[in-house]
């Protein structure tokens, strides 16, 4: 009896090997994963894709087996994120807390957003709303990450609550510390959109296409990540092969850019493209025009590209918005010394303020006046620039 027990402590009911141990371990984390980024992001937060019910109830069991997360308060956080990004009321920005706070307690972020019963309110509606959800999910949220430990030791013996930890910190480490934090710190940009998010890399695989986060914000409804040809989206590659299957129905993604020739005016078509491609169209601006621009005054200077601070180039791409007092000093004395890219910052400056009018007429009026003005600048740059914005229109889906 006493062997039996101890054999039991040491290898469970499975006797499984360290390598099957292992195996186990990455399908179960990379499922919570799934959960996450599939239900709990793209389809309960942003409603890019709907999934079968019977897919969609397994979602909603394994995220409170896992990691007893509340989908209404995971989709009111991350929705709050969206609307106050970057500001004093944003849950989790670095930029507010710092990029220590977030990286390593980004968990207790998280449960402070949760403790605003208005937030949850406003922010998390349309989320399931069943018994269940009352009297199991989120009635007592911590019986599923108990009920998996027991499960975690009867399969693998002691060694199974060592799994287990590793499974409870899986998503407050990658989500809560690493997306939220790094992803809004370090790595590249696609799109000049209104925060700091960036990619963390090109081909999401280990945060099931997470990593692709400045993607997802400059289009938050889309259900696709993967925005470039080099990029891969794990999370869509599944959404895609449940769809195949039936058990998933795409509802958006993000809308394509193309340009027509020979546009002699801007048109209600080409508001709509620049309103919908705002962050491509500012992108576009920063590369086609801004750095052109600062790379050929520096030449005439005598001077190198990389004279210029790293950092102050960057701030260009936003009208130094992140930048501190003194960093706006600087930025403000170096365009001061350089006349033309200082007049085309300032046309950077009106045309994202001509993003954020009201009333279609009045925006298209002044986006014409824009492009006139570009056009009659002299400034070869800026005047390609204002040729190719005119002619923006929103592809349509093949």
């Amino acid at each position: 009896m006493l062997d039996a027990v101890l054999n039991f402590l040491n290898h469970g009911l499975t006797g499984a090997s360290w390598g099957q141990m292992l195996v186990y371990l990455l399908i179960v984390t990379q499922l919570t994963i799934f959960t996450v980024t599939l239900y709990l992001h793209r389809s309960q937060t942003h409603r890019g894709v709907d999934f079968h019910p019977v897919l969609a109830h397994f979602f909603r069991f394994w995220g409170w087996l896992t990691t007893g997360m509340v989908t209404r308060e995971w989709v009111a956080v991350h929705r709050k994120h969206h609307a106050k990004v970057e500001t004093e009321e944003d849950p989790h920005s670095p930029m507010i807390y710092g990029i220590k706070k977030v990286f390593w307690d980004g968990v207790s972020l998280y449960r402070d957003a949760c403790e605003s019963k208005q937030d949850m309110e406003q922010y998390g509606r349309g989320t399931p709303d069943d018994w269940v959800e009352h009297k199991v999910y989120g009635g007592h949220p911590y019986w599923g990450p108990t009920l998996m430990l027991l499960i975690s030791i009867a399969l693998f013996g002691v060694i199974g609550a060592a799994l287990w930890a590793v499974q409870m910190v899986w998503i407050p480490f990658w989500a809560a510390g690493f997306v939220n934090g790094i992803g809004h710190w370090a790595g590249y940009r696609n799109f000049e959109s209104a925060d700091t998010a960036r990619n963390l890399i090109p081909w999401g695989f280990w945060i099931g296409g997470e990593e692709l986060h400045n993607n997802h914000h400059a289009f938050p409804s889309s259900a696709k990540f993967a925005l470039r040809k080099w990029e891969f989206d794990i999370g869509w590659a599944a959404i895609c092969g449940l769809r195949a299957v039936g058990l998933a129905k795409v509802l958006r993604v993000a809308p394509s850019l193309d340009v027509r020739p020979n546009v002699r005016l801007p048109d209600a078509e080409t508001l709509k493209a620049v309103l919908t491609h705002r962050f491509q169209a500012m992108t576009d601006f920063y590369r086609g025009v801004i750095m052109p621009t600062l790379r050929d005054e520096a030449q005439h200077a005598g001077e190198s590209l990389k004279a210029v601070p790293r950092r102050m180039r960057l701030a260009l791409a936003d009208g130094g918005r992140w930048l501190d007092h003194e960093g706006s000093t600087k930025l403000q004395a170096m365009l001061a010394k350089r006349p033309t890219l200082n007049v085309v910052c300032d046309f950077r400056n009106r045309l994202a303020a001509l993003m954020e009018q009201r009333g279609a007429d009045q925006a298209l009026k002044g986006l014409q006046q824009w492009i006139h003005e570009a056009e009659e600048s002299g400034i070869r740059a800026l005047q390609e620039f204002a040729q190719r914005l005119k002619g923006y229109t929103v592809a349509t889906a093949a």
